[in-house]
C-alpha cells in the first residue's frame, strides 16, 4: 500500500474480531504491535518503503485468540472498535486494543496479500 501525505489513503481491509480470553483479571488477545506516529519507521520490518507509521502486527501467539480470528504477523491495523489507527502514537494504540471493559476487539487490518489478491483479480 502506498500512500501520498495529506491525501486520503485506499486500502483493501479485512475485518477481524477477537475474542478476549479471559485469565483471572487479565483479558488477552494473544498479539503484539509495533509501530506509531512517535515510533522510528525505518525499523519497521514490514513497511515497504520505510515512512509507513502505522501500527503493525509483529506477533501472533500461537493457538491465541488473535490466530483463532485470523490475525497475521505483519497486517496494518486500520481501525480498533471504530477508532483510526492511522495516525496514533504506539501507546494510544495499545491502551485503545487493552481497554478493561471490552471483551471484543474488532478490527479492520490491510495486508499485501490482500492488495494482491485485488490486483490480480482486476488483470
Amino acid at each position: 500500500m502506498s500512500f501520498i501525505p495529506g491525501q486520503p489513503v485506499t486500502a483493501v481491509v479485512q475485518r477481524i474480531e477477537i475474542r478476549k480470553l479471559r485469565q483471572g483479571e487479565h483479558l488477552i488477545l494473544g498479539f503484539s504491535i509495533g509501530g506509531g506516529i512517535d515510533q522510528d519507521p525505518g525499523q519497521n520490518p514490514f513497511s515497504e518503503d520505510k515512512s509507513d507509521k502505522g501500527i503493525y502486527v509483529t506477533r501472533v501467539t500461537p493457538g491465541g485468540p488473535a490466530e483463532v480470528a485470523g490475525l497475521m504477523m505483519g497486517d496494518k491495523v486500520m481501525q480498533v472498535n471504530g477508532w483510526d489507527m492511522t495516525m496514533v502514537t504506539h501507546d494510544q494504540a495499545r491502551k485503545r486494543l487493552t481497554k478493561k471493559n471490552e471483551d471484543v476487539v474488532r478490527l479492520l487490518v490491510t495486508r499485501k496479500s490482500l492488495e494482491q489478491a485485488v490486483r490480480h483479480s482486476m488483470m
